[in-house]
């Protein structure tokens, strides 16, 4: 099943965005080779694709895991949780209906 993790940031969390970065694209990386991603990106704080220095206000990611426990535990190790960049991670079901 298909599980929507939902992130909000924390304030001015640019800087620390930057750092771990890497790090978490490796883990998006390894669910998009696994098949099992289905979109993930962040949420310009600005209403423009490229924010700058304004930054990002969270992200969401929509992936495949075997259950909403696996989903929460995978989230649970993000580089971007474990150094502090998401204030609030939320974990849902998400049922695909278009397109």
């Amino acid at each position: 099943m298909y599980y929507a993790i939902i992130c909000e940031d924390v304030a001015d969390s640019l800087p620390l965005r930057a750092k771990v970065r890497p790090d978490h694209l490796v883990r998006m990386e390894q669910l998009k080779a696994q098949g099992r991603l289905l979109v993930a990106g962040p949420h310009p704080a600005l209403d423009t694709e490229e924010p700058g220095e304004a930054g990002f206000t969270g992200s969401l990611i929509i992936a495949e895991f075997d259950s909403l426990e696996d989903a929460q535990a995978w989230a649970d190790e993000d580089p971007y949780v474990t150094a502090g960049v998401f204030a609030r991670v939320v974990v849902k079901p998400y049922k695909i209906v278009l397109p």
